[in-house]
Order: C-alpha cells, then sequence, then structure tokens
C-alpha cells in the first residue's frame, strides 16, 4: 500500500458541530473506524482532502433496545452493537449480523454507519494502483469500462458486502439524516439505490447510495413484531476476516402449524442489499418442500450471479438459496419449541 496523501482531520463533539464541518466541507468524507476508507486511501481509490472523525460525537453512539423496538447510533461500534444485551434478546440477527464482521479488532472499531454505508466491492476495484492502471482500470475509479460486464453501457456492477443492512432490512429499519438542507429520516431500504439496471435507474455499483450532498447517516432505528425470531449467517473464504460469499437474514413468525410471516435479505451479491420481495405469498400454511421450492425461485430471480469477486457468481447464489432454507428451517423449529 501507498503512503497517505496530506488531508485535514476536523474532530467536532456535538451532531451541530459536525452538520456545521460537513456543511462547510460538502465533500469531506466521515471517518469512525475507517477500517474500510483507511485501505481505500492507501490504495488511492480515494483522496478526501477532509476527514471528520465522528468518534467524539456521544449522541451518535448510544444504543437503545426493548420489546418495542431499537435506535442505534451511527457511532455505535460494531462490538457494542454485538455484545448489547437487548439486541442480543430481542433482535439476535442484529447482533449476530455485527459479531459475524471481519475480526474482533475491526469490530471494536468499526461502526454502524461506515457499515450500512459500506463502499460496494469487485475484484478490478479493490486492487492497488498500479494493478488498476495496468488493467485499464474501471468504472468505479477512473476508467469506462466495468470490466465484470464490459457489454453493460455505462453501468456498474460492484457488489455491496455490508452485513448490518440485510438485518435490519427485517425490521423495516429507518435511518436519520443529517447534514443536509434539513434533517429527514427515510426508510433504510431507500437508501441504497445500486439496482444495476439498463433501465433508466440513476443507480448501480458506483452510485449506490441515495445521499444528498452533504448528507449522513446518523442513527438507524427499527421496530419489533410480537413472536418474530430472527437470525443472520453467511460464508466467508477466510473464517475470520472475510467480506460474505453471501451473507442471508431470516425472520419468521409462527402461529401454531402455519407460517404467518416471513422475511428474507440477502447481502454480497447485488450491487444493495436485497430484502426478497413475494416472500409473504409464501405464509398462511404449514413450512413445507412447496414453501422452500417457492423461496428457491424468489432468490434465483431476484439474487445477481454476476462474477464481481474470485468466487463465481453462480455459486454465490446458490449458497445464499442454501443459507435462507437452512435458517428457515431451523427459525422454524425454534418458533415451535
Amino acid at each position: 500500500m501507498d503512503p497517505l496523501h496530506d488531508f485535514t482531520l476536523l474532530r467536532p463533539t456535538t451532531l451541530d458541530e459536525m452538520v456545521k464541518a460537513r456543511r462547510k466541507a460538502p465533500s469531506a468524507r466521515l471517518i469512525g473506524g475507517g477500517t474500510d476508507l483507511m485501505v481505500n486511501m492507501r490504495r488511492g481509490i480515494e483522496t478526501p482532502q477532509t476527514l471528520i472523525d465522528t468518534n467524539g460525537v456521544a449522541e451518535m453512539a448510544s444504543i437503545r433496545a426493548s420489546t418495542k423496538g431499537f435506535e442505534i447510533g451511527a457511532s455505535a461500534t460494531l462490538a457494542s452493537v454485538g455484545q448489547h444485551e437487548k439486541l442480543l434478546q430481542y433482535f439476535p440477527a442484529i447482533a449476530q449480523a455485527a459479531n459475524a464482521i471481519a475480526g474482533p479488532i475491526h469490530r471494536m472499531m468499526g461502526t454502524v454507519g461506515g457499515n450500512i454505508c459500506l463502499d460496494t466491492r469487485c475484484i478490478f476495484y479493490n486492487q492497488s494502483e498500479w494493478w488498476r492502471s495496468a488493467n485499464n482500470d474501471c468504472l468505479k475509479t477512473v476508467g469506462e469500462m466495468c470490466h465484470v460486464a464490459p457489454k453493460s453501457k455505462g453501468v456498474c456492477f460492484a457488489t455491496f458486502s455490508g452485513d448490518l443492512a440485510p438485518a435490519l432490512l427485517l425490521y423495516d429499519a429507518e435511518i436519520d439524516l443529517a447534514g443536509g438542507p434539513r434533517k429527514r429520516t427515510i426508510p433504510l431500504t431507500d437508501l441504497y439505490i445500486g439496482y444495476a439496471k439498463q433501465d433508466g435507474s440513476t443507480g448501480d455499483g458506483k452510485n449506490y447510495l441515495a445521499l444528498k450532498k452533504g448528507e449522513f447517516v446518523a442513527a438507524v432505528r427499527g421496530k419489533n413484531t410480537a413472536g418474530l425470531v430472527s437470525a443472520y449467517d453467511k460464508v466467508r473464504i477466510r473464517r475470520s476476516i472475510e467480506y460474505p460469499v453471501a451473507g442471508v437474514a431470516v425472520a419468521l413468525k409462527r402461529k401454531g402449524d402455519k407460517l404467518a410471516d416471513l422475511r428474507v435479505a440477502v447481502t454480497g451479491t447485488n450491487p444493495r442489499p436485497v430484502r426478497l420481495e413475494g416472500t409473504q405469498s409464501l405464509c398462511g400454511g404449514p413450512l413445507t418442500d412447496d414453501v422452500l421450492a417457492g423461496l428457491d425461485g424468489l432468490v434465483r430471480d431476484q439474487i445477481m450471479a454476476m462474477k464481481t469477486t474470485f468466487t463465481p457468481g453462480m455459486y454465490r447464489r446458490r449458497v445464499a438459496n442454501v443459507l435462507a432454507k437452512r435458517m428457515v428451517r431451523k427459525l422454524w423449529e425454534t418458533a415451535g419449541g
């Protein structure tokens, strides 16, 4: 890796100070743990002139959770989320996702906001500067073509790999955004616009977040549903620190022998985290092979099979499928016990 370039570091101590700092330098990057951003800076992928340290803003590091819902500040560390007693008890998928990220030291440094807004990844993007230049760069950096899909006509297919997002999507999470013309709250699903479709949509692997100029994620919250059980799991090549080949979050509600609610979200496959559409059509009866076959079809239709990592795309989609069905069976048994 190359030495870091010169930059200015700002250290606000309140949310208002951070908003003011961002408005003075709208192109500044926020940094919490820096576990992803600093690596990209050393690779020459990003060269921000100003960094705003979020660690001094205590109000952005709080975590609250109860039977009704949760609220997590964007500066809360992944370790604190994974170890939070109430999250473990009432929102296990979120705690499990946090505990599955990288290694223990990364989790002590990395933050919720950083993982929610994690940069998309690709075998042609996440390389050293000399490697990228020797391979004609790529569309996500300074190149003119997506090497994953050379005929994509200017659409980037880099993959979103954050672990927290799919778990949060199970609970219809919302995020508080600050730093723009006004504070606003939007559904978390609306933050991600990376569809990578050639149908006129503005989002892809390069433009994957719906943040306005100067905006940043301040907090995330969600509501609980009585009787809902949840879990998160992923497959990765290097068990200790690797991004997911595919990560799956599942939540379901069982009433007697009937599947009353089913929610499935996937990461590591598309330019955005995907909460599967159509899962409610599988509810209303017992968990049968036909229900699992229906889930298989939803994964096949909505999960991308592009080769954005060294692992083949078709394999990642198959992993997502197997994980989803395995977790549904396990949670079904848990809910019935």
